[in-house]
Order: C-alpha cells, then structure tokens, then sequence
C-alpha cells in the first residue's frame, strides 16, 4: 500500500485531545475518552496505522448502536491469582487501561495474574496494551478472540478467527521494552480494509476470495478469507488462542453468544480475551533459597540448572545465585543485535519507540483515505479537526 503520499501534520497531544472530545460526544466518559484516545494515537504514534485513528468512525457507529457500552460497569472477581473480568460491553482501550491499572496494583505483593475477559470489545493494537504493561515493569502475553477468519486453500467458509496476540517485556535500564504483536494471519485484517478503501490490490499471498481461491482484489478479499502465516502453523497458534481466550472464559450460553459474522469494517463486541502478566522480580529467588533448611536446600542446590528459570548453581556454593533479569535481557538480546553482518538487527519494540520519538517531534499525518474519514467524523459531529 503507497503510504508515502501523506497529509498535514499535527501533534499527538492535539489528536488526543479531539478524539476525546469526539468519543464524549458517542456518551463516554471524560476521563474512559482521554484513556481510549491517547491509545489509539499512541497506536499510531508507533506504527499500528490500523488499530489508531483509523478505527475511530467505526468506534462512534459502535457505541451509538450499542454494540460498545459507553458507560461499562466493569467488575473483577478475584480468585487468588486468577481474576474473571466483566467488562460489560466496553470499549476495548478502555477495559485495558482499567485492569492494567488494577493488575499493576495487585502484582506488586503477587508474582502473577491471570486475567479471563468476558464480553470486552475491539482491544485495538494489543501491542499497546502489552508495551504499557511492560512499561510498569511486567511481563504481559494477550490475546482476543476474533469471529471465523481464516481459511485454506479450497475452504468454502472462513474457519477459525486470526485471533491476534502480543507479548512484551522490559528489556532492562534504558532500552525499550521488547514488544511484538501479531495476528494468526499473513496480513492484520485492517491492512486489507485499509487497501480496499483506498482501492489498492493486496499481495497474492494475503487471502482468498469466498470461493476459497486466492485473490489480489482487497474488496474481494474483505468478504473472503484470511490466509494463516506459517500455513497450518498459524491454524495451530489461532487455536491456541481460541482456547485460552474463549474456551478459558468461557461462562453459561457463551457458544449461543459467540459471533460467528465479522461486519465489513470490523470491531465486533461482546468478545472474550486473557491477559497473563508477569512481575520478574519474584523470579529473584536467592534470599528464598539462601533461607532453605536440610533436604530442601540440598535438593534444590543439586538440581538441574533449568528447574528454576534464571537461577544457576555452582560446585563451589552451597545456595543458588541469581542472575538478574535486566541481566539477562541485556546479554541475548545484545548478542542478538549483534549478529547481522551490518550490525542493524533489531529487537521487536525499538522500531516502533523510534517511530513515537519521531512523532512527538514532527507529528502525525495521515494517508488521504484516512484523512478523509477524519473530516467527515469532524463533520458529522461538528468538532472541528484542528
């Protein structure tokens, strides 16, 4: 898709700040709009053109039709380290910042949470949910759930969701944390939608038309199916996910209330979803060790190296030694960035924090299609878009 040909630039903060006012006009309030806007143009801020500004219309029709709860009573039942979250209908972004802020709380006198989403809408990039719960120093896997998606080679319905999922993580004193975030398929959905609005083809690889047949058409492939990246690999890890985010979250008449249709621009509600997060410095388990008596400490110092992850044992000590986390993350991932012949390997994440650095210094713009659909939501709303 040409992206190069862009349209006049304005500040994240200016953005923010008129999307807010736009969702306050959809019946959210002030302070769940401010939440929901700064995510999706930080989205855009770092990369995800599909999952920012881009959905914000779409976003509009929902909360106006009710498919998105503007006012979501969100509940959390707490099970020990497994917490059933209700969102009633919320938009995404902001049942995200709801429970990050509640889980950030929790995880510092508990190691880890488990997080089961009922009836949660569109989450958006998850990659941004993940980078701010990495941010707080936590380790973070998600993923959602998504209507039937994707299909093979000769499928005449679409199969199983692309059910997209993210995973980030601090990356140690003064790096950017690690993020990555993908759907199950070849191509994000929101790429093709972008390609059909701007009536642009899609690579040969991406999809297949409703007759099961690959195509290069976005409009046909809209209304098709999404091919999975890696083949059978990518059915395997969308499976994956369906397991952990419906079938794990799953309450009474869940199957009757699942959506099996996708509308045609996307972002269904009622969904489910699981958050998993991570505090690395209950991995630290030297004082834990140290404390030990008789048979355990003794079968602890003699087991094997990956019993307890980011532990090693010596001859020479009779207690564990940690190897600190930062540590750790700075050794691979160095070495890491150091294996390409021109020295530019990158981690996941630092492309996307050089992107945000760079748009708090020139601002955003956007493609003309998109620019397009801004002005028309400023002036269907009347809230001018500065």
């Amino acid at each position: 898709m040409n992206t190069l040909e862009m349209t006049v630039s304005r500040r994240p903060e200016v953005l923010i700040a008129w999307a807010s006012q736009v969702l306050r006009q959809a019946g959210v309030p002030e302070l769940d709009s401010h939440e929901a806007a700064r995510l999706l143009v930080r989205s855009d801020q770092r990369g995800y053109g599909t999952h920012g500004l881009a959905r914000l219309s779409t976003y509009c029709d929902r909360l106006r039709d009710g498919t998105f709860n503007p006012r979501p009573d969100i509940r959390i039942e707490r099970h020990a380290s497994v917490w059933v979250v209700q969102a009633d209908g919320a938009m995404g972004q902001v049942l995200g910042a709801h429970v990050l802020r509640a889980a950030r709380k929790s995880l510092q006198s508990t190691p880890m949470l488990w997080l089961a989403i009922q009836r949660t809408g569109h989450l958006g990039a998850l990659g941004v949910l993940a980078l701010e719960a990495a941010e707080a120093g936590l380790l973070c896997l998600l993923g959602q759930r998504t209507p039937p998606l994707l299909g093979l080679l000769g499928f005449q319905r679409r199969a199983i969701g692309h059910n997209p999922f993210a995973f980030a993580a601090p990356a140690g004193a003064g790096q950017p944390p690690l993020v990555f975030d993908m759907a199950c398929s070849v191509a994000a959905r929101g790429h093709i939608l972008l390609a059909a609005r701007s009536n642009e083809p899609i690579p040969g690889d991406w999809a297949l038309d409703a007759q099961g047949q690959p195509t290069t058409d976005a409009k046909a492939a809209a209304t098709g199916m999404l091919l999975p990246t890696g083949g059978y690999k990518g059915m395997g890890l969308a499976m994956m996910v369906e397991c952990l985010a419906a079938a794990f979250a799953a309450q009474a008449g869940a199957v009757q209330q699942k959506s099996m249709a996708l509308p045609a621009n996307g972002a269904v509600g009622n969904e489910s979803a699981f958050m998993l997060l991570l505090n690395p410095n209950f991995a630290q388990v030297a004082e834990t060790v140290a404390s030990g008596q008789g048979d355990q400490q003794t079968e602890l110092r003699d087991a094997p190296s990956d019993v307890l992850p980011g532990v090693h044992y010596d001859d020479t000590s009779p207690v564990a030694q940690p190897v600190s986390y930062a540590e750790n993350m700075a050794h691979w991932i160095g070495h890491y960035m150091q294996s390409a012949d021109d020295g530019l390997a990158r981690v996941p994440g630092q492309r996307g924090d050089a992107m945000e650095a760079a748009s708090l210094a020139t601002g955003l713009a956007y493609p003309p299609a998109i620019e397009a659909e801004l002005q028309a939501l400023a002036q269907r709303t009347q809230i001018e878009l500065p």
